[in-house]
């Protein structure tokens, strides 16, 4: 753990409560004042992630990474996404140019978001501005098994737009 970092460790009744227990440090940069990213309603899917840099102002196309100030220990069999707040896509253009992004649960460095800006003017990043949701969901792994054919479907090898839309 670095200089400054604190380590939350998750509740021990989380797991009966149907929750996914998952450690968090807080790093140096991750303000005083903040609490942990929550849930913003009852049936939110996923926690708001703030930028816990300075503001940053991304020229139309520009992409940067926005620094959390959070570190995670998502557990074995399960990944962390993190995906686009809707509201900043389609009032101001920005979003995450590879969505969801994936981090793994043997992943320990912060969280950083790239973000882009789709919008034809530059946008401005603020400190502490929700920029995208974090949730943890249940990583199947694959168990190859080879074959000579696969199974037929009706679709077959119908690629985009083979099913009429």
């Amino acid at each position: 753990m670095s200089k400054g970092d604190q380590l939350l460790q998750p509740r021990p009744d989380a797991r009966r409560t149907g929750q996914v227990p998952v450690a968090v440090a807080r790093m140096a940069h991750f303000p005083d004042g903040w609490d942990l990213p929550a849930y913003q309603t009852a049936g939110a899917a996923a926690v708001d992630l703030r930028n816990a840099g300075p503001d940053v102002t991304l020229d139309s196309l520009g992409r940067t990474l926005v620094p959390t100030g959070l570190r995670v220990a998502i557990p074995a069999g399960y990944e962390g996404q993190v995906r686009p707040r809707s509201g900043l896509a389609t009032r101001r253009g920005l979003t995450l140019p590879n969505t969801p992004g994936t981090i793994d649960s043997d992943y320990r460095g912060e969280i950083l978001v790239p973000m882009v800006n789709l919008d034809p003017a530059p946008q401005t990043i603020a400190h502490g501005e929700r920029i995208a949701q974090l949730l943890v969901a249940p990583v199947a792994r694959i168990a190859w098994d080879e074959a000579e054919e696969l199974p037929e479907t009706r679709r077959g090898t119908g690629g985009f737009g083979s099913t009429g839309g």
